[in-house]
């Protein structure tokens, strides 16, 4: 394509566009935009749809089929200006048109969020002085004995709730209404010969816990050491797509207890602005996060495996029958590539 448009650099990691669209190329669009209109046009004595078109160009204002003109038109040359230029946009842009009118250029201006430039720092030494840090606690006999104990409690509540005897969930049994530790017992749980092999499975258990929690602590280590290493300005876009996330999650937590989210806002006397002031460090920090796995994902060629990617969605819309599929697919291959990353970081020795 001609260029004929030109890309300013804005503030906050915003792009605008401002150009035209020949006159020829731009009238070119009329065909397309009268059927649009005619597909939704409705006059006494013509089915919606069926009417002819010189009726419709004689009612419909002539504005009205220039912007649906200029709508088909710039939907057509904005992925194109975007591909020229290599923009790397995010979000939905905001389209505004200078100058319209039959027979002569179409003037525009858009404006776009686009993915920030930035130069990352050494990242994986700032993983290896990290993963060097990380240390797995060791299992304790206090640990061992604390997880038995609230076996056997939730035990005496199950038991309680099957003989329909009358007992608060959160209020802990009495020690003689626990049932006891042995042989007999443990079997219940699971395959275990007896109270030893029981024990044994279970420091097993608590020690893999301790090393994912320790996993876990380490790759926001991680990710918090590399971010205070760079310098990234973030687009408000993206952080309003974190905090999204967060009010989701938050309100999703707060339906399952039973509440409604807005009575739980008037019990705690605060306003959904006043939770997103203070989120907002939270998500512009996460956004950050986002920004720097993507870009290393991008200098290392991580992508994840698209046999991988196939059986999460799979599972996934198993699962939710309602979710769309394109979707699913952008969000599993974003989680499994992340876990790529990380592992990489993981690595570094």
């Amino acid at each position: 394509m001609s260029k004929k448009h030109t890309v300013k650099k804005l503030p906050k990691s915003i792009v605008e566009i401002e150009g035209e669209i020949d006159a020829e190329v731009f009238e070119a669009f009329r065909a397309n935009a009268l059927k649009k209109i005619a597909a939704q046009f409705e006059m006494p004595g013509f089915r919606k749809g069926h009417v002819p078109e010189h009726v419709i160009v004689k009612n419909v204002p002539e504005i009205s089929i220039l912007e649906e003109m200029a709508e088909h038109a710039l939907a057509e040359h904005y992925p194109k200006i975007l591909e020229l230029e290599k923009i790397d946009a995010i979000g939905r842009p905001e389209i505004g048109i200078t100058k319209i009118a039959a027979n002569n250029p179409l003037g525009f201006k858009i404006t776009t969020a686009v993915v920030p430039e930035f130069e990352l720092p050494d990242y994986k030494a700032l993983a290896k002085a990290k993963n060097a840090e990380m240390k797995v606690a060791d299992v304790s006999d206090e640990d061992i004995e604390q997880a038995i104990l609230d076996i056997r409690r939730m035990r005496a509540h199950q038991k309680m709730h099957e003989d329909n005897i009358p007992h608060e969930e959160n209020v802990a049994p009495k020690d003689e209404d626990l049932p006891e530790l042995n042989d007999e017992f443990v079997k219940t749980l699971g395959d275990f010969k007896d109270v030893e092999a029981f024990r044994a499975k279970l420091k097993e258990n608590i020690a893999l816990e301790k090393e994912r929690e320790a996993k876990d602590k380490n790759r926001i280590a991680i990710i918090e050491e590399i971010v205070k290493s760079t310098t990234v300005e973030v687009p408000e876009i993206l952080i309003e797509s974190e905090l999204q996330k967060l009010f989701a999650r938050f309100e999703d937590d707060i339906t399952r207890m039973g509440f409604k989210f807005e009575d739980y806002l008037k019990q705690i006397n605060k306003t959904e602005d006043d939770i997103r002031k203070e989120w907002m460090p939270d998500a512009t920090k996460r956004a950050v996060w986002e920004l720097i796995v993507d870009a290393i994902a991008q200098k290392e060629k991580i992508e994840a495996s698209k046999e991988k990617v196939e059986l999460e969605v799979a599972n996934l819309l198993a699962q939710y029958k309602n979710v769309d599929p394109d979707r699913a697919r952008a969000y599993v291959n974003s989680i499994l590539r992340n876990e790529e990353v990380f592992k990489l970081l993981e690595e570094a020795k």
